[in-house]
């Protein structure tokens, strides 16, 4: 790049139109990717809830039970 000495900088390099660039660029990159974290979050929590029910974890060990009852085949 080649110097411009009539070329207003800040501290980061950056003119003030091109960091108004780069933050719209990041602010929408960051509210996108907020957006799958809260739905992957919503989705996993349908699938199976952080916190116990009635039951408590008792669920959770029966379903572990039935994956290695159908994974022994293929161990060995």
């Amino acid at each position: 790049m080649a110097f411009e000495p009539d070329r207003t900088v800040s501290l980061s390099g950056l003119t003030e139109q091109e960091a108004k660039e780069f933050h719209g660029v990041f602010m929408a990159s960051f509210v996108g990717f907020t957006l799958v974290a809260v739905v992957a979050h919503i989705l996993v929590w349908l699938w199976r809830p952080w916190l116990p029910g009635e039951d408590g974890y008792s669920s959770l060990s029966e379903g572990l039970t039935q994956v290695a009852t159908l994974a022994q085949p293929f161990i060995g």
